[in-house]
């Protein structure tokens, strides 16, 4: 539990670094804001659509007496669903769409002496790459816990807490992911280091799940927990040596 909590106080120091460097704080909201306000789009789109999608995928309800109800609680449910999927993906779209930005943000945080540095268009469709296949994980992962959701009891009580524990620990892999490579790692070693520090990898990306639930403040927290992450790297998961005398 201490390293848990440990990995909750590196999301708070990121909040404290960049309050500390507005500016930063600022250059961090660019692409939060732009990714934002795609999901907005998508998810006016998927509300307005939402019952004649329901429609489409039940064509063996056309016959039923209830079907407007039932439709309104496939469409309620897909709405609901698109919901999460931008809750769980908003992390990894904003960092694709703001890798120039946010990787000068992890450095000013995570200050190192040497590091691996390509350019962004080297980086750019290997983040998009990750981004995928960290997709696929969460998804093998979610998928069965939704469906455990309609469980009496276990799905109101279990899964919400599971559900929680996947998505912080799949958040930490993306929000690190800047820092990490920094250090010339690749995602099979970066999924080894966060599993060997797996209190402070779920400390941190539980405390980060639980406020990006919040819409507007996830825009707002998207450069704090970029910071965070860069100082859980540093100081936790991967520290930087300390200068010879």
């Amino acid at each position: 539990m201490r390293d848990f909590f440990s990995g909750v106080g590196f999301f708070l120091q990121g909040f404290g670094w960049v309050s500390r460097n507005r500016r930063w704080w600022l250059f961090g909201l660019i692409p939060a804001v732009i990714a934002f306000a795609v999901y907005v789009v998508a998810l006016i789109f998927l509300g307005t659509h939402a019952t004649d999608l329901a429609a489409f995928l039940t064509p063996f309800a056309d016959s039923w007496s209830w079907r407007e109800a039932f439709r309104a609680l496939v469409g309620v449910a897909l709405f609901l669903g698109g919901l999460a999927l931008a809750v769980l993906t908003f992390v990894a779209l904003t960092l694709v769409i703001g890798d120039p930005f946010y990787e000068k943000l992890s450095a000013a945080v995570d200050v190192l002496e040497t590091e691996d540095e390509q350019p962004w268009w080297r980086t750019l469709p290997r983040s998009i790459r990750d981004s995928l296949v960290t997709l696929l994980y969460v998804l093998l992962f979610t998928v069965p816990l939704f469906a455990l959701g309609f469980v009496p009891v276990v799905g109101q009580t279990v899964v919400p807490v599971l559900g929680a524990a996947v998505s912080g620990f799949f958040m930490t892999v993306e929000l690190t992911t800047l820092a990490l490579e920094r250090r010339g790692m690749v995602r099979k070693e970066r999924f080894a280091l966060l599993r060997a520090n797996k209190a402070a990898t779920l400390g941190f990306g539980v405390a980060v799940f639980l406020l990006f639930l919040i819409p507007f403040v996830a825009v707002i927290a998207m450069p704090a927990a970029v910071a965070g992450a860069a100082l859980l790297v540093r100081t936790r998961l991967a520290p930087t040596p300390s200068p010879a005398p």
